[in-house]
């Protein structure tokens, strides 16, 4: 686990879990009935509100439909209505639902239910908004009765009526009406709509005007309208205010029209604090310089921010549906060998997979970086896995900067050959391969001849430049995967793998030959050298106390010894 400074996504975790608390919090606290379903209508929460409402409190592992809460009588009506808003014909669905209680019995209700998009790992869900109006319902059903007692349950749900006259185009207003509004009780009210609209907030006064009509003549899609509205104190509440025809003339017009009016103010401060988070978490994913993508329990892809885009030269609008593996392409960095996608594997085992290293992303657009990447499963409060977040990092920089250094460490800044330590290594493995197996190899020491007075007469750039000569005459005659190694000033190791002494010595006596015939001119002067070269065996055991790099070092002496510019294989020495 790294820090959240050095984790951007921590901060994004972070940022999520508050989010969700606050979201949580908002529910928990909310006066109505609230519930969260998926589209298909499974429940995934329920607020305290709900259960005092209907009676049905969820149990950790209870999962019910919302299609289980609603009585016969009215199935077929709420089920046009959210019908209507998967489909996406209204943003908004509100009616009058008959539900049923766990005791078994109706409850009349005001159901309200608008769709909430995917965001980040989230699915599109629905939020469904409840309230009793049993006790409406009771006074609509005794208004021929009792007026008073019609009134009396009204106020009682502090609902506000308000009843207007088309023919004469005169309102009546309820006692609560005007209490909602800071109206003394006894206070007559100019019932002229110019009046009301005056009271109206500037920018739902269009809105208004183009719908209200629409109530008046029995329109479902407008029998509920919202808007905002001045109190006596000068602020500003929102109106639910829903209505509908009760009286038509003989051609079937409507003459009266009869509603009531919440203060649904809180319920629209808690969707405006929503509204907030989620632009605070819409800002936070955007600004967040790792790729992320979000993808559902099949692996295709419902969030893409900006930086995933760009990495992956894809467009969140047309990848949205697609597999994340259509997106997200891997392939080894050392060839192009596919490797599987993390989502896959991470849904699959429903655990976090790691990518650190030989991972090349192949963005669609056609440029291919070194990535490092975390898939990660999504679990729903039960604990189901619902899907995965794919976060990524362009790691292109770091990982060359990483091989320049390994580079750096085992090759010799001059030359560019391996340096003493990784021949070292290269001699400990041929060591041990020699010993376990039926494998011999050759080790060559070699040394220059009459290089120091090219030093000590041209200058050191001259004798640098002269070991690069020098470096590139060696890996010229040795094979690709033979280790020619610069260990020391003008002195040369060569690992030959698989190689007889025979063949080893005919490889050095080449490398002797070539570094002889080299023309090497500075500062308008030619300059001369040659090599000498000792050759020993790599087998199971060194063939004397010297070890095998002391026979080879022993056989290049001996070279010296003999005129320099030759060959001494270490067991025709020792034979001799």
């Amino acid at each position: 686990m790294v820090t959240p400074s050095a984790k951007p996504q921590d901060v994004f975790a972070a940022d999520a879990l508050h989010s969700a608390q606050t979201f949580m919090r908002l529910l928990d606290a909310a006066p109505l009935g609230m519930l969260v379903s998926t589209l298909d209508g499974m429940v995934v929460y329920a607020n305290p509100a709900f259960s005092d409402l209907l009676g049905h409190r969820p149990e950790p592992g209870h999962v019910f439909q919302f299609a289980d809460l609603v009585s016969d009588e009215t199935n077929t009506t709420t089920r046009l209505h959210f019908e209507r808003l998967l489909r996406g014909e209204v943003s908004v669905s509100r009616g009058e639902h008959q539900l049923r209680h766990a005791d078994g019995y109706p409850v009349w209700a005001m159901v309200g239910a608008t769709i909430l998009p995917a965001d980040g790992d989230t699915p599109p869900l629905i939020l469904v908004q409840m309230n009793s109006i049993e006790l409406q319902k009771r006074a609509e059903e005794a208004l021929a009765a009792s007026e008073s007692r019609w009134n009396f349950a009204l106020e009682s749900a502090r609902q506000g009526v308000w009843d207007h006259d088309i023919r004469t185009d005169t309102m009546f207003y309820s006692r609560m009406w005007r209490l909602m509004r800071g109206i003394p009780a006894d206070e007559a009210v100019d019932g002229d709509q110019a009046k009301w609209l005056e009271r109206v907030h500037p920018d739902d006064r269009p809105r208004l005007m183009a719908n209200v009509h629409r109530q008046d003549r029995g329109d479902s899609d407008y029998d509920s309208l919202e808007y905002r509205e001045r109190t006596r104190d000068g602020d500003y509440i929102w109106i639910l205010s829903r209505g509908r025809p009760v009286e038509w003339d003989a051609q079937g017009t409507p003459i009266r029209t009869i509603g009531t009016d919440t203060d649904i103010t809180h319920l629209k401060l808690m969707e405006q604090e929503l509204a907030a988070e989620k632009e605070r978490l819409r800002i936070t994913l955007e600004a967040v310089a790792d790729g992320m993508i979000s993808t559902d329990l099949d692996g295709r892809i419902i969030f893409m921010n900006p930086a995933a885009e760009i990495l992956t030269g894809s467009n969140a609008a047309t990848t949205v549906g697609q597999t994340a593996s259509d997106v997200f392409r891997l392939r080894s960095e050392r060839g192009e060998e596919k490797l599987p996608c993390p989502v896959r594997t991470c849904l699959a085992q429903s655990t976090q997979i790691r990518i650190d290293d030989d991972s090349v992303l192949c963005a669609l657009d056609g440029p291919r970086r070194d990535i490092r990447a975390t898939a990660s499963p999504v679990f729903d409060a039960a604990g189901t896995l619902t899907g995965a977040v794919l976060v990524f990092q362009d790691v292109t920089q770091s990982r060359a900067l990483q091989r320049q250094l390994a580079h750096s460490a085992s090759h010799d800044d001059l030359t560019g050959l391996p340096n003493r330590a990784s021949f070292e290594r290269a001699l400990s493995a041929a060591i041990v391969s020699a010993r376990h197996g039926p494998r011999e190899h050759s080790l060559v020491y070699l040394d220059l001849d009459r290089f120091k007075p090219v030093n000590d007469t041209a200058g050191h750039a001259a004798g640098d430049a002269l070991l690069k000569q020098v470096a590139q005459t060696i890996r010229g005659v040795c094979r690709s995967h033979d280790l020619a190694a610069r260990i020391g000033g003008d002195e040369f190791a060569i690992v030959l793998e698989d190689c007889s002494i025979a063949h080893g010595r005919e490889v050095a006596d080449k490398i002797v030959r070539a570094i002889g015939a080299l023309a090497f001119s500075w500062a308008g002067r030619d300059y001369s050298i040659g090599a000498s070269a000792g050759v020993t065996i790599i087998g199971a055991q060194p063939a004397s106390p010297l070890g095998f790099m002391g026979e080879a070092d022993a056989a290049c002496y001996a070279a010296k010894a003999q005129g320099r510019g030759c060959v001494v294989a270490y067991p025709e020495m020792a034979a001799s």
